[in-house]
């Protein structure tokens, strides 16, 4: 059975950001305060920490009904049990990710631009949700692409039949004007994982997005 998919708030990690605080106790920290779905990133790292990583998320997020996505790396998915999987533009086509993990798992794709949706429109019957964005400028991915701006991901949610977390730059400052644009929810990473206080940032951000969706028609 596929677990749930929650958008609202999308926490992406960050191992420089989290300090010495650490991934594990920031995440447990920013679920406390309301993230739905982590997706855990760790560029640069090695297999074997990448998938300690994921399986210790794993056993934090479950109990607490929360699901763990690993970015781009099937097999460090396959080996912590994790939830699903998010893939790029340029990584393993979604249709090859779910032949490997099964109908089971959740599997997300990045879009950049209503012209990348188009191109991307024969994965779609893979995946399960697409991340828009960047929304805004973000120096936590530096091979993210131009800013799309509310308009460009207005239009993304638009053309997609499938749910859409918006992505890039976004905080407690810009949240309700990314949710004008009717996403399902925002993903963050710098907003949750560099802040002092990661569960109350989680919570402002939390009552931004259910507001918007509570009062949108």
């Amino acid at each position: 059975m596929k677990p749930d998919l929650d958008l609202r708030l999308y926490l992406v990690t960050d191992r420089g950001l989290a300090g010495s605080r650490g991934v594990i106790d920031t995440v447990a920290a920013a679920v406390a305060g309301g993230v739905t779905l982590v997706q855990v990133r760790s560029p640069g790292a090695t297999g074997r920490s990448f998938v300690e990583e994921a399986r210790a998320l794993k056993a934090l997020l479950t109990p607490l009904g929360v699901a763990l996505l690993v970015n781009d790396r099937v097999d460090v998915a396959l080996a912590a049990d994790a939830d699903g999987v998010h893939v790029g533009q340029s990584d393993i086509d979604a249709a090859a990710v779910r032949a490997m993990l099964g109908p089971h798992k959740i599997i997300g794709l990045s879009v950049g631009s209503p012209a990348e949706w188009q191109a991307s429109r024969h994965q779609l019957a893979a995946v399960d949700y697409i991340g828009a964005g960047p929304v805004f400028g973000t120096m936590t991915k530096t091979d993210a692409g131009a800013a799309i701006g509310c308009d460009g991901l207005a239009a993304v949610v638009a053309l997609s039949p499938l749910p859409v977390v918006a992505i890039g730059g976004i905080g407690a400052g810009n949240a309700a004007t990314v949710m004008s644009a009717r996403p399902q929810g925002v993903a963050v990473v710098s907003a949750v994982m560099g802040a002092g206080d990661p569960a109350r940032a989680a919570r402002d951000l939390r009552t931004i997005v259910d507001h918007a969706l509570e009062t949108t028609p």
